[in-house]
């Protein structure tokens, strides 16, 4: 996982927290009219472990240019179920599932407190 967090948006392990993980690896098949039969092995889809991650880093450190050939040509925050709305039909099935298993993770989060900020550590003089 921090291999490919790496290569596809430059972060390392120290700038994401793991929230959670599929139970199962979810799997999908690419349509027949997409599968490259000329390469060894042939791919005829994927089986995925996802990972829920929070940025505990600042969002200037991602870095789209890492590889040769970046997989991504740019981001940006989007609301929760975007992701499902946008992706292409045959993925649909997987990021429907996994958005809907994290989404407890995810309202939790919003709705815990905020965490206070340390205050800094004035000394008042005496006397």
């Amino acid at each position: 996982m921090y291999r490919e967090l790496f290569e596809e948006v430059g972060l390392s392990r120290k700038d994401v927290r793991i929230l959670a993980s599929t139970r199962n690896w979810l799997r999908y098949k690419l349509p027949k009219r997409l599968v490259r039969w000329d390469t060894k092995p042939v791919c005829i889809g994927q089986k995925q472990k996802w990972f829920l991650l929070q940025l505990v880093s600042s969002d200037a450190d991602i870095n789209m240019q890492t590889s040769s050939t970046p997989e991504f040509d740019g981001w940006r925050w989007v609301s929760y179920w975007y992701p499902v709305r946008q992706v292409v039909s045959f993925k649909r099935d997987v990021y429907r599932r996994v958005m809907k298993e994290f989404a407890s993770a995810v309202m939790m989060l919003q709705e815990a407190p905020p965490k206070p900020q340390s205050a800094p550590a004035w000394r008042r003089k005496r006397g």
